[in-house]
């Protein structure tokens, strides 16, 4: 996979299809070049009420497509 041109600016939005922001960046692990954490940017309102950039484990992602959903509670338990 290419991690610029098939992730960054990917829409990213939660269990509730909120849009949470866009990736912004990745954490790979050195050994593996596994991405282990996706760092989503804020957009819009939400952007100045919190810090603008969330890092977001890939444990939490549920689906990679068009856009990329996270799981919800009832994914996690």
């Amino acid at each position: 996979m290419r991690i610029r041109e098939e992730l960054f600016g990917k829409e990213v939005l939660d269990a509730e299809i909120q849009i949470v922001g866009k990736v912004h960046d990745v954490i790979l692990d050195k050994d593996s070049l596994e991405i282990t954490d996706l760092v989503i940017k804020r957009s819009g309102f939400s952007e100045q009420i919190k810090s603008s950039e969330d890092v977001v484990p890939m444990e939490l992602v549920k689906v990679i497509g068009d856009k990329i959903l996270l799981k919800g509670e009832d994914d996690i338990l």
